[in-house]
């Protein structure tokens, strides 16, 4: 549970996201009101948000019984019910910036001042969508990766008109809740993460386009190389830590090949050597150069508790096939 007294939270919309941003805040400790006009969807989310309780029991990732975490949730049709006592609403309608411009409006009118309102919008920045509200000062972008109950990352992404105690507040809220939020610095459409996302994805769907790979051999080149990796140290980690001599000698052995990559596509982003002494400066605030060896022998270990875990999973799915009717044995996937 959160240090302080527990808060009440908003979930405006129950997809994916809201349900798994409803954990999120009751596993804090906090009250959580989740909203949705559609009855059928919202007792759809209320099943869905029991069953990923149950989930994270079995996988011993729950520290209260799944039955309290749920019951500090409630389920509403009308908005203005569940904006009741708010201190902090998270947004988590379709990402359309005329419905969010709309919603916004409508919980800048219908909420106290104090209250922090907060969309989980993807891309759309908050200038887009509450640049015109009396109450701005108080709207933010949180955009969490799907689903944020599994994933702890979130961009918090405000626009110059947002109240730096709003930022403040918030960051402290979320990391309380045992997210990882990340303050994006200036507003670009699709933030850090699909930016990151995206870049991976265009050149995923090019080397499908182009007869490079399959669609599973780019999955599998992912998934079994760089996903685990990039599970246990970032891009730029993953440069420093793949060449003696740091990120800086990376870049003059590797640069001009990812150049020419780009260039390939009709960018013309050089890592120049500004940049390079730029980024060079941040890595070594975080590692010093002699320090190296030490981090690489960490960052085997971590791999090897990955690999060791997949082993471990993949040894009880056999054997959980193994136990299926008729005794059919199915390989665990790679």
């Amino acid at each position: 549970m959160s240090e302080g007294a527990p808060a009440r939270v908003a979930i405006v919309g129950t997809g994916s996201i809201g349900v798994s941003w409803a954990i999120v805040f009751a596993r804090a400790g906090h009250q959580v009101s989740l909203q949705d006009t559609d009855a059928r969807r919202l007792e759809l989310a209320v099943s869905e948000l029991a069953a990923r309780l149950d989930d994270l029991v079995q996988a011993g990732l729950l520290e209260e019984p799944a039955s309290v975490v749920a019951a500090r949730v409630a389920g509403h049709h009308a908005l203005s019910d569940a904006l009741a006592g708010a201190t902090h609403v998270q947004e988590c309608a379709p990402e359309s910036l005329e419905l969010k411009q709309r919603l916004f409006a409508t919980l800048d009118a219908g909420t106290p001042t104090a209250t922090t309102l907060a969309s989980s919008s993807s891309a759309l920045t908050i200038s887009a969508i509450a640049g015109e509200l009396p109450g701005r000062s108080r709207c933010l972008i949180v955009h969490p990766a799907n689903p944020p109950h599994l994933l702890p990352i979130v961009e918090l992404v405000p626009a110059p008109f947002t109240a730096p105690a709003v930022l403040e507040s918030t960051c402290d809220l979320l990391t309380a809740a045992g997210m990882s939020p990340v303050h994006v610095a200036r507003e670009v459409e699709g933030f850090v993460y699909n930016r990151l996302q995206g870049a991976v994805l265009r050149e995923a769907y090019c080397l499908v386009r182009d007869g490079v790979a399959s669609v599973e051999d780019v999955d599998r080149v992912m998934r079994d190389g760089l996903g685990r990796r990039w599970a246990v140290i970032g891009p730029f980690e993953t440069a420093d830590l793949n060449t003696r001599g740091g990120i800086a000698e990376h870049a003059r052995r590797m640069g001009p090949a990812y150049a020419r990559m780009g260039a390939e596509r009709g960018q013309h982003d050089p890592w120049t050597p500004e940049l390079v002494e730029r980024v060079t400066a941040q890595r070594r605030s975080v590692m010093a150069l002699k320090d190296w060896e030490r981090r690489v022998a960490w960052r085997d270990r971590e791999l090897i508790a990955v690999e060791r875990a997949r082993r471990r999973r993949a040894t009880e799915e056999t054997e959980g096939h193994s136990s299926t009717p008729g005794g059919a044995t199915k390989r665990a996937p790679a």
